[in-house]
């Protein structure tokens, strides 16, 4: 599936910083830097582990650890406006599905929702985003790939600058089910894919599956592209 990146990225209208370097460089013609490809295109995904894993979390399977282009990319993405990359991060988080589930068969897609805030910040849920395009790339792939939306996330205080058990606090009360989720899981796909972005702690990750796990979408697998670098990989 990798083989298509370069042809996303070139197709990107964007500005001339890569997104993978922030270096400016002459000429440049894709929103990607050719050796930031290359090293996107080298990674592979790894199973990865909290280190200690909070109660509840699935197994978990990342595309490379949070740092180099991979990390620039995500930013870049997520908080300085350059959403066209949902497209090939997208693709790169079809990759990591295929890994965590295997053979290819049906699958649900169930993204991790950004609060109201954080989607009117970024103009949109961006983990929507990529959900979409990772299943409009595993489909392209002979897949059979849905994206389901049975959680809606409520309010709650920015993550950052919290320690371990502050962040676990606002993942027990981050999450909801939507009044539709029973009755969706009952049309939906058999293997269920908890997506994210990035897994840190695990706490959201866990928090998410206790909820889904209630109202009878048990993911089997959660796929991230980035694990931060204290956690090990596999």
């Amino acid at each position: 599936m990798v083989t298509g990146l370069w042809a996303d990225l070139a197709d990107l209208v964007l500005p001339t910083t890569c997104a993978g370097c922030r270096e400016r460089r002459p000429g440049l013609r894709h929103g990607v830097c050719p050796a930031c490809v290359a090293n996107l295109g080298a990674l592979r995904p790894r199973s990865v582990r909290p280190t200690p894993a909070p109660p509840g979390l699935p197994s978990c399977v990342a595309l490379g650890p949070y740092a180099g282009p991979l990390r620039e990319a995500l930013l870049a993405y997520k908080d300085h406006g350059r959403h066209a990359l949902a497209r090939p991060l997208g693709a790169l988080l079809a990759e990591v599905v295929a890994a965590a589930v295997g053979v290819a068969r049906p699958v649900a897609l169930v993204p991790v929702p950004d609060t109201a805030a954080a989607a009117r910040s970024r103009y949109g849920d961006h983990l929507d985003r990529l959900a979409r395009h990772c299943a409009a790339r595993l489909n392209q792939g002979g897949w059979t790939a849905r994206v389901h939306r049975p959680l809606r996330a409520l309010p709650r205080p920015d993550s950052v600058g919290l320690d371990s058990a502050g962040r676990a606090a606002g993942a027990e009360a981050a999450f909801r089910p939507r009044a539709t989720a029973s009755r969706g899981r009952a049309a939906g796909a058999p293997v269920v894919v908890l997506l994210d972005d990035i897994v840190t702690t695990g706490v959201t990750l866990a928090a998410a599956t206790r909820v889904l796990s209630a109202t009878g979408w048990v993911p089997s697998v959660a796929a991230v592209l980035a694990a931060t670098q204290k956690r090990h990989l596999s």
